[in-house]
């Protein structure tokens, strides 16, 4: 190290600051829109389950009516 430094000013400690929280965002917005990819095609899939299994269990409860004329 040198005899001479400069001064920590707020300056030098704000852009500090907004260094370290770019590259967090930078690494972090890639995975949060996989996430929400992820979770928009798990809805998909639950939504699409629930209709299936809604689906037979109505066709399970469903009366059959036969007409007959005499």
């Amino acid at each position: 190290m040198t005899g001479e430094s400069e001064p920590i000013t707020r300056d030098s400690l704000e852009e500090a600051f907004r260094d370290l929280q770019g590259d967090v965002d930078r690494g972090a917005r890639p995975l949060l829109v996989r996430i929400a990819y992820g979770a928009a095609a798990a809805a998909g899939l639950l939504t699409a389950l629930a209709y299936l299994l809604g689906r037979r269990a109505g066709r399970k409860r469903s009366t059959i009516v036969e007409v007959r004329r005499i």
